[in-house]
């Protein structure tokens, strides 16, 4: 009964996990490629917003960058590569 227990609060706790991520495994934007920011100004986009950029990729037409929030706290966000926007977060 306990395993019971442990794994359903795994399973909705990875499942609360993905519905944040929001594009997790689904693109950030249809637009083509001409029309995405370049790397360092979605850093700067998501810098100004308190984030310490560490590591950042593009992948699936969105922008996944792993940051520390204002706390220390590992944040990974998944940005809109046309405008820096933050569509999601993990």
């Amino acid at each position: 009964m306990r395993k019971v227990a442990i794994l359903t609060v795994a399973a909705v706790t990875l499942g609360a996990a993905s519905a944040q991520a929001g594009s997790f495994g689904k693109p950030c934007t249809s637009a083509p490629e001409a029309q995405w920011l370049p790397m360092a100004q979605l850093q700067a986009k998501v810098e100004a917003q308190g984030y310490k950029v560490q590591k950042a990729k593009l992948k699936n037409a969105c922008g996944e960058l792993y940051t520390l929030d204002k706390n220390g706290n590992r944040v990974e966000l998944f940005v809109d590569p046309t405008n820096g926007q933050i569509i999601g977060q993990m």
